[in-house]
């Protein structure tokens, strides 16, 4: 997750503050220790903004971005859905956060379940606060007719968060994991926690550029990298490119799998699979009253986290017109995607744009299937009703 604030010419201060992973003592993770996971923000703060409530929203709005990528166009809403939103700590404060959110936006009334599989959380975090805002008022905004399941881990560690998953995959189709740790070569013997039938998972492919982390390197898992998506002040579409944070790349210990084959050639998983707006500067409106750095009310947010949850409303909208629920998410991807050379307009393919100052094939984004966009965004309008044909 990134955050931005933006404000014309006015001054501003950079904080970075980057994923970090913790190896303590050698536990559950006997090769890689055990990983502990916070969210991942570049702030742009207006220095006015420090220990203040901003009591207007900055960023894209819901109607901007449901027109940006047709989501207008669809009349399904979600309904008879559960989306499971997976985050560690959780927000003290979202139900009253969501319920602001959306009435704000002229959204209904949230649907919200709160589960504690392994137990109240002993403390909280600000930052993963804001990131269950984000992940729940946006899965929300796009499938304003599901229900959300926020599976609170007692922890960020990898152990804890697994058990959430499993939580969340016993009673959710579709499961949003705005999460991610570098890769370690065990990885592979934990791909089995998204594999319970009829249900699709989503993971953020990372915001620091060129570069695979898991579990979105998990085949069983759909990878979301990064735009920019600039829209007009009504939300129509002017542009969309890769952004320079999009994670991506060739995953180091995940073979390549049967729905890749046709796609490349390294004998390895790529990631990302698709993509979604990302980039800060282009962020969306976030409400979050717990205090973050001094600051709460409104945010402008962005990075690869917003798009796993606005994948996993897709899939809800999807499933809400088929009898049985969409196993997997990728083999049905890739298969309404075309062909490398003619990619399938029910995907908005994205051809300019790097990860990386050394730019190449791997680094930037192209026609056809690429490491830093994947298959592109989605233009809703077309890729659900053509989903759901195909089922």
């Amino acid at each position: 997750m990134k955050l931005g604030f933006n404000h014309g010419n006015r001054a501003a201060i950079l904080f970075a503050l980057s994923l970090s992973i913790s190896l303590v003592s050698k536990m559950a993770f006997p090769d890689q220790g055990r990983v502990e996971m916070k969210p991942h923000f570049h702030i742009n703060i207006d220095p006015q903004r420090r220990g203040t409530t901003t009591q207007a929203p900055s960023g894209y709005s819901p109607a901007q971005i449901k027109k940006g990528y047709a989501f207008n166009s669809v009349s399904q809403t979600g309904a008879g859905q559960t989306i499971a939103i997976v985050d560690a700590y959780g927000s003290k404060n979202i139900q009253s956060d969501a319920a602001t959110f959306s009435s704000y936006f002229g959204l209904p009334a949230p649907q919200i379940t709160i589960a504690y599989p392994g137990g109240v959380p002993s403390t909280s975090d600000a930052g993963w606060a804001l990131e269950t805002s984000l992940d729940v008022e946006w899965a929300h905004a796009m499938a304003p007719g599901a229900k959300i399941l926020l599976v609170v881990a007692k922890s960020s560690s990898l152990t804890d968060l697994l058990a959430a998953v499993k939580y969340a995959s016993q009673n959710a189709a579709q499961v949003s994991m705005s999460w991610g740790a570098s890769e370690f070569s065990s990885e592979t013997s934990y791909d089995s926690y998204f594999t319970q039938a009829g249900v699709s998972y989503f993971a953020s492919s990372g915001d620091s550029g060129t570069g695979v982390i898991w579990p979105s390197a998990s085949p069983n898992v759909v990878a979301v990298g990064g735009t920019t998506l600039t829209l007009d002040s009504s939300g129509n579409f002017v542009s969309e490119t890769a952004w320079s944070g999009s994670g991506g790349g060739i995953s180091q210990y995940e073979k390549e799998p049967s729905f890749q084959n046709t796609w490349q050639s390294s004998g390895h998983r790529e990631i990302p699979d698709v993509s979604y707006d990302a980039n800060p500067s282009t962020g969306v409106a976030v409400y979050d009253t717990v205090a973050y750095s001094g600051m709460s009310g409104w945010f402008e947010v962005g990075g690869t986290s917003a798009g796993a949850p606005q994948w996993a409303a897709i899939a809800a909208l999807i499933n809400e017109s088929i009898s049985s629920p969409e196993n997997g998410g990728n083999s049905g991807l890739y298969s309404l995607a075309g062909t490398p050379s003619s990619i399938s307009s029910d995907f908005r393919e994205i051809v300019s744009g790097c990860n990386s100052t050394k730019q190449s094939t791997l680094t930037c984004a192209h026609a056809g299937y690429n490491t830093v966009t994947g298959l592109g965004s989605p233009d809703a309008s077309l890729l659900v009703p053509a989903w759901i044909t195909a089922e």
